[in-house]
């Protein structure tokens, strides 16, 4: 039998890294898309929307409708010249030094996707930090080694057409072309997605089999997924954000508004700080609650030289420092009283033996 005085019977001490339960950094990306309109200003209250609600990027897109779409695409899904359609949201070039120095200004980091070889080099000329490439153009290895040739760290939305074997493909083509920092993000690419069909748990999934950071693309129209997708690992969030939704545009309709784009970027804050595996020490923030947990105590007088028997000893509340815990019942039963214990007393450790 354990002496009293063994650390066995000690409560367990109150101590927890913090830190460490929050996990990794988490990247909030919030994408601008075309929701620019062509419309410089508009640009910019959408970089201060994204800055006001707390997220970390403020993305655009990079295309042209010269490179994007061949020019005898026939006509598909609602659109009837999707060339015309891609011309009318196209972000000017010039805009992007302008864009990324007013993201340097007001603390917000710049990103844009490219979706050509020009936009690539233009935006490593800038002085981007990474580079994206969207899930419709994961897909495609030639436009990937000439993103992942840029050799800087590299987001991949994994979404339609994206197997298993295609992204440890597009791995080996970010390794081969020198780009040894890639993330894989979750993508369906609905628009907007089901809620049924966001399937979250592949997030962990993808971690465990690829080793890499794996994030969520978002297209639900819900502005909880983001923090549900926090919850099973992923360390990256990338959703479309708009200024109203009653803007004329194919990307308004499914993108969040301001407020709730703030209300997304606090939510996930509230699941990011409460990830983590609770170990076998108590949090600091249970310290104070210790006396609502039980101890030894006895039924009826005990004299000192008396045993300790389930007749007159049970448990009870408060537990006080150097009690017997209730954890600790049925191995304090046979020992001796030391010292004389009133009814309805707390036994201390000290006074059994």
């Amino acid at each position: 039998m354990p002496s009293i005085c063994s650390p066995h019977w000690l409560p367990i001490e109150t101590t927890i890294d913090t830190q460490n339960a929050r996990g990794k950094t988490l990247l909030i990306i919030a994408e601008a898309g075309a929701n620019h309109n062509r419309n410089f200003e508009q640009a910019i209250a959408l970089v201060n929307v994204a800055r006001k609600a707390g997220a970390d990027i403020c993305k655009f897109q990079t295309y042209s409708s010269d490179t994007l779409y061949a020019k005898n695409t026939s006509d598909f899904a609602k659109y009837h010249d999707v060339n015309e359609l891609i011309r009318s949201l196209e972000m000017p070039r010039e805009w992007l030094a302008d864009l990324k120095a007013y993201c340097d200004d007001v603390g917000i980091e710049f990103m844009s996707t490219p979706f050509d070889e020009k936009a690539v080099e233009e935006l490593v000329s800038l002085g981007v930090k990474r580079l994206k490439v969207a899930g419709f153009e994961s897909t495609d290895p030639r436009f990937l080694q000439v993103a992942a040739s840029a050799q800087l760290p590299l987001i991949v939305s994994a979404g339609i057409g994206t197997s298993v074997e295609r992204i440890e493909t597009i791995l080996e083509i970010a390794s081969i072309h020198g780009c040894g920092d890639v993330s894989v993000l979750h993508c369906n690419n609905a628009y907007p997605t089901p809620q049924d069909d966001i399937k979250l748990d592949t997030i962990a999934f993808y971690r465990e089999r690829f080793g890499v950071p794996v994030g969520l693309s978002d297209h639900t129209e819900s502005i909880v997924t983001p923090a549900l997708a926090v919850m099973v690992g992923a360390e990256l969030i990338e959703k479309h954000f708009t200024l109203s939704r009653l803007i004329p545009g194919p990307d308004h309709p499914f993108a969040l508004e301001p407020d709730e784009l703030q209300q997304m970027v606090e939510t996930i804050n509230v699941a990011r700080h409460s990830k983590g595996v609770r170990g076998e020490e108590y949090s600091n923030s249970e310290k104070d609650f210790s006396p609502a947990m039980r101890s030894v105590v006895a039924t009826e007088a005990i004299h000192a030289g008396s045993t300790l028997t389930t007749q007159n000893t049970t448990t009870k509340r408060p537990y006080l420092p150097g009690a017997v815990p209730a954890e600790n019942y049925f191995e304090v039963l046979g020992r001796i009283a030391g010292v004389d214990i009133g009814v309805d007393e707390i036994v201390f450790r000290e006074s059994v033996s």
